[in-house]
């Protein structure tokens, strides 16, 4: 009786973390430089990247620092394309044309769990 109690207990501690993984809103933002080949790369492979795994869950500011140069001071940038997960925390950076897609889901904390 106890055992089947403390199952109970752990699928609905499980399903309660899944529910809320899933209602997370990730809100992103990639610094780009103009009009680059490798800017264009990244914002393609970026909004892949969201409609497969975050779609619905997500909010994507595209900022081109040719427009917008103060801006790569005020966030400490040295590279770009730069992806900044602001939300949810901790605030992660990604830095490239975002081709690789492990390593971006990696850079956002996208487990496996949560594209299932």
């Amino acid at each position: 009786m106890r055992r089947k109690i403390i199952q109970e207990d752990s699928a609905a501690k499980y399903e309660e973390q899944l529910n809320r993984k899933i209602g997370e809103q990730y809100l992103l933002k990639l610094y780009v430089s103009g009009s680059s080949p490798q800017s264009i790369r990244a914002i393609y492979n970026l909004k892949k990247i969201c409609e497969e795994k975050l779609k619905g869950r997500y909010i994507l500011e595209i900022i081109d620092l040719y427009q917008k140069p103060e801006v790569a001071k005020e966030v400490n940038l040295i590279a770009a394309p730069t992806l900044i997960k602001r939300l949810p925390l901790p605030i992660r950076r990604v830095i490239g044309d975002m081709s690789n897609a492990d390593r971006v889901l990696v850079g956002l904390d996208v487990s496996k769990v949560d594209n299932e």
